[in-house]
């Protein structure tokens, strides 16, 4: 009947696409008949997810704290997402690049804002108490927010301050490892034992750590930005989303996360010490490590006050 809709030119491409494939296409079609259509909840996988929040105490507002710190890595997922998307691209240019930037400031804007989740949506008091019940773990072992800055800059830029002068290109992944910023915060001092919290996170994660590490280490965004034309370097659209970018991560997402932690740290009822026993204070601050991705687009004197005037 001429009033029935021509489907010819859709079978074609679908009959290409999966002779390029040397797949048979006349499996695909069949397999259209007895295929159910998606709804919603089979598409996100609603039930699933909805069921990972499971709680150790019987405290109502560790639900509150559960569901927001997977909130929380559900986004970090998403930036890695993004950043793989820069370090794979071959034809890479200053919009493709700006675009990336800015979608993953804005998902840590949205990490910075949501502090007031915390600060407002959990009741001091009961933190106080099932927060005890989480110990040794940490925040700190999020392998997801590690990987984030392994992508995003030089390993060199995330060696702790004190032994920079020692590391260079040609140090060993594993002794570079042993020398980043965050090692200080699961380690004694005086006698360089390291805590609980360390010793698990590195069972979990050290292996895949230098792994992720070798593979960023010519491909993370600082290097990304370096190997563009030096007219493009100099790009001031292009310069202000990665000055955005690591003034976003490394001052006012850190300092939300700071100041959340001591209001429940070291307010009322609070032991001052953070749940995997880690110096929080030195370790969090941005004015103590000066975590900074893309050093060489800001001055001296920017960098001597990173985060003293927050």
């Amino acid at each position: 009947m001429s009033d029935q809709p021509d489907f010819s030119h859709l079978l074609k491409q679908i009959q290409k696409k999966y002779d390029a494939e040397s797949e048979d296409t006349e499996n695909y079609l069949e397999g259209l008949l007895y295929s159910k259509s998606i709804t919603y909840w089979d598409y996100i996988h609603t039930d699933a997810l909805l069921s990972l929040q499971i709680q150790r105490t019987t405290f109502p507002d560790e639900m509150v704290f559960i569901t927001y710190h997977q909130i929380n890595e559900l986004l970090f997922k998403m930036i890695l997402w993004e950043i793989s998307q820069v370090a794979e691209n071959d034809d890479l240019n200053v919009t493709f690049f700006k675009e990336k930037l800015m979608r993953i400031s804005r998902y840590f804007d949205m990490l910075t804002t949501s502090f007031n989740i915390m600060r407002e949506g959990i009741d001091r008091k009961q933190y106080s108490k099932f927060r005890h019940t989480l110990t040794p773990a940490s925040g700190f072992q999020s392998g997801q927010y590690r990987k984030i800055e392994f992508a995003s800059t030089e390993l060199i830029n995330l060696i702790d301050n004190r032994f920079r002068v020692t590391i260079d290109r040609n140090t060993p992944f594993e002794h570079a490892f042993n020398h980043l910023y965050w090692q200080a915060a699961g380690k004694d001092y005086k006698t360089g034992e390291k805590s609980k919290l360390l010793i698990n996170f590195e069972k979990r994660y050290k292996e895949e750590f230098i792994t992720f590490m070798k593979v960023y280490n010519t491909k993370n965004l600082w290097s990304r930005f370096k190997e563009l034309p030096k007219k493009d370097q100099q790009d001031k659209s292009l310069t202000e989303a990665m000055r955005h970018y690591d003034y976003t991560v490394n001052i006012t997402w850190v300092i939300a996360h700071y100041n959340a932690a001591k209001y429940y740290i070291l307010g009322e009822g609070g032991g001052g010490e953070a749940t995997g026993g880690s110096d929080w204070q030195k370790y969090m601050h941005p004015k103590y490590q000066k975590r900074i991705f893309f050093p060489e687009l800001w001055s001296q004197k920017e960098i001597d006050n990173w985060g003293t005037n927050v």
